[in-house]
C-alpha cells in the first residue's frame, strides 16, 4: 500500500513535472524570438535582392558593349539597382548598407564596369622639386613687393 501510494505520488509529480516541460517548451525565450525573425528577414531580402538583381540584369540587356562606361545611359538602372536594394531594407527594417547590398553592388561592377576606364586625364602632385619651388617663389616674392610699395611711396609728392 505505502508502495502504491508512493508511486502514485512519484507518478504525479512527473505528470507536474511533464506538464511544467511542456509549457516551457511551448514559450519560446525572447532571445530566440529575435533570432527567427532575424533570420526570417534576411531571407526575405535576400529574395527580394534576388529580383531587383534580375530586374538591373534586364535593364542592362537594352545597354550595349560601347555604351557600358557612359553614365548617362548606365546611371538609371545603376541607380534604380541600389534604390531597390536600399528601398527594400528599408521596408523590411534590415539596415542599409548590408553585406549582401554590397555584393549585389560589387557583382554590378564586375559584371558590367570591368573594363571601364577614365577618358579624361588624371592629374597627380607634381614631384617634390616643382612643388617646393610653387611654394618659395610667392613667399620670396612678398617681400619684394612690400619694398617696393614704400619705395615708391617715398616719393616726396603730396598724396591727393
Amino acid at each position: 500500500l505505502l508502495s502504491a501510494a508512493f508511486l502514485g505520488t512519484g507518478l504525479c509529480n512527473a505528470g507536474a513535472e511533464a506538464e511544467g516541460f511542456g509549457q516551457e517548451a511551448r514559450t519560446t525565450p525572447p532571445a530566440a524570438e529575435f533570432n527567427w525573425t532575424a533570420q526570417h528577414k534576411e531571407g526575405r531580402y535576400s529574395n527580394v535582392t534576388q529580383k531587383c538583381w534580375e530586374f538591373f540584369v534586364n535593364l542592362m540587356r537594352n545597354v550595349t558593349a560601347s555604351e557600358l562606361c557612359e553614365w548617362k545611359i548606365i546611371s538609371r538602372p545603376y541607380s534604380l539597382l541600389q534604390s531597390c536594394l536600399e528601398d527594400w531594407a528599408d521596408r523590411l527594417n534590415y539596415g542599409y548598407p548590408n553585406t549582401l547590398a554590397e555584393q549585389y553592388i560589387f557583382q554590378s561592377h564586375h559584371r558590367y564596369f570591368h573594363n571601364c576606364t577614365l577618358e579624361h586625364q588624371v592629374y597627380f602632385d607634381p614631384p617634390e622639386d616643382v612643388l617646393l619651388a610653387m611654394i618659395i617663389a610667392p613667399i620670396c616674392l612678398i617681400p619684394f613687393l612690400v619694398t617696393l610699395v614704400i619705395w615708391r611711396s617715398k616719393d616726396g609728392k603730396a598724396q591727393p
